[in-house]
């Protein structure tokens, strides 16, 4: 069993209060941590500050030099690291693996725009005064990140924030989610023997109310969130002068038009509704088929979603494994209990073995019944026919978030109208709404979230330009 302590700078420190992390499969204990009281998050916050220059002085070749073995080092552990994941927050074997590929990539992704994220050369003689100087702009870090980090990627969302960070030079308190916090103080240690300095990293657990402190302490330079959207809004009301990132919830919506391949297309789906048992921001949520296409394509998705596989996350046949914690599964529950008393129909699923519950298919939802106008992030999708393509862009839109939108069509107008009007941080041609790309922006629109991910849109969102004008 794993213990860690409190991780600040290249000190370890052990506090009367841990916390138990427990498997949301079978309940085994996995680990503990120590939990942050306001003393320890205070000093983790004042020696990262005290290190800022220290950062913007820290050679390029060097970052490049650490990111760059971190990718390798993760590389090499693959299996260890997914075990880790699986273990800790039920994600299937399967999901884990590919978690910690794409986490290389970020890292490798990091290396790469450590050398290469700068500035630009200005004229400046646009008038007679400005004659004979020199002007440029350089980019430098903002200052210290606060980053907190959710469950359901524990190591690749992690690494999206410490990637750009020290491609900048910017030191990081991390407070990792507290259902799945191992496998940040695994990193940490990869990126040590990687030779991170200690003073880039700190890595503090601590409950919500300590954690606040990311928002309100001035020493912090830049806030990184990725979470719900209620806790999300409310830090950065706290924020004050800080920049802030939001990454936040969403409930995708994926329109299906006429012409498509039914059977591809629900298959497609169904992994992307219930993979993780939804546990995704963008995954399929509300399913808007065209009415030529409607029957068939339910008794496709339906036929797709039976043939998943639910159940121990360890078996790498699994796509559907527990949900994080047993109110998560009996929300879930109860908000799928609500749509059927207000006169949904559920064609599967719906039902619940310890924090599993299994894929849920409902139709003739109320648009306002919870499951469909909320972010579920649980194993339930809501299925719509619609009869104009029109209609469907703004059934789409009909919702407070706007993270991603997937659309299937086989008309290039119908797509292009699709990306203009579609009020979302992406849209996705011909492929469904969980579709991402470590290096492009993500991010989303209304409630779902402030700025962009992807680490040089990450790194711009931590940086400042800095102008340097030299006369001759």
């Amino acid at each position: 069993m794993q213990h860690e302590a409190l991780r600040i700078g290249d000190e370890r420190i052990a506090t009367e209060i841990a916390s138990e992390i427990r498997s949301p499969f079978d309940g085994s204990v996995v680990g503990t941590v120590s939990l942050a009281g306001h003393e320890h998050l205070d000093l983790a916050i004042g020696r990262a500050h005290s290190r800022v220059r220290d950062g913007r002085r820290w050679p390029r070749h060097r970052r490049a030099e650490v990111l760059e073995a971190a990718a390798r080092l993760i590389e090499q552990r693959v299996e260890e690291l997914a075990t880790l994941i699986v273990n800790e927050s039920g994600k299937p074997l399967r999901f884990a693996r590919a978690e910690v590929a794409r986490a290389a990539i970020t890292f490798r992704l990091g290396a790469a725009e450590s050398v290469r994220f700068g500035g630009e050369v200005m004229p400046v003689d646009l008038e007679t005064r400005g004659e004979g100087r020199l002007g440029l702009y350089e980019r430098v870090s903002r200052g210290v990140v606060g980053a907190i980090a959710p469950f359901n990627f524990p190591l690749n969302l992690v690494a999206h924030k410490l990637a750009p960070a020290f491609a900048l030079g910017a030191p990081v308190v991390l407070k990792p989610p507290p259902q799945s916090p191992l496998i940040s103080f695994r990193l940490a240690e990869l990126l040590d023997e990687a030779g991170l300095p200690p003073w880039m990293l700190s890595v503090v657990p601590a409950d919500p109310e300590i954690a606040q402190a990311l928002a309100t302490d001035d020493r912090i330079a830049v806030l990184s969130f990725t979470g719900s959207a209620e806790v999300g809004w409310k830090l950065k009301s706290l924020a004050g002068k800080k920049q802030v990132l939001l990454e936040l919830g969403g409930n995708a919506p994926c329109i299906v038009d006429a012409g498509s391949d039914v059977e591809a297309v629900a298959n497609s789906c169904a992994l992307a509704a219930f993979a993780q048992a939804g546990q995704v921001c963008i995954k399929v949520q509300r399913l808007l088929v065209h009415t030529s296409l409607y029957d068939a394509f339910e008794m496709a998705f339906v036929r797709a979603t039976e043939a998943l596989r639910c159940g121990d996350p360890r078996d790498p046949e699994t796509v559907v494994g527990p949900l994080i914690e047993s109110r998560h599964a009996e929300r879930v529950m109860t908000w799928i209990a609500e749509a059927v008393k207000r006169g949904a129909r559920k064609l599967f699923g719906g039902e619940r073995y310890a924090n599993i519950v299994t894929p849920t298919v409902l139709v003739d939802v109320p648009p306002d019944a919870k499951v469909s106008c909320e972010e579920v992030f649980g194993p339930v999708v809501v299925l719509e026919r619609f009869g104009t393509f029109d209609s469907a862009l703004e059934r789409a839109n009909d919702s407070r978030y706007g993270l991603q939108v997937g659309v299937f069509t086989r008309e290039l107008s119908s797509a292009l109208r699709a990306f203009r009007e579609l009020e979302f941080g992406g849209v996705i041609i011909n492929d469904v709404p969980t579709f991402r790309i470590d290096n492009f922006p993500y991010g989303g629109t209304k409630d779902s979230g402030f700025g962009r991910e992807g680490v040089r849109f990450a790194m711009e969102e931590m940086s400042e330009p800095r102008v340097l004008v030299m006369r001759g």
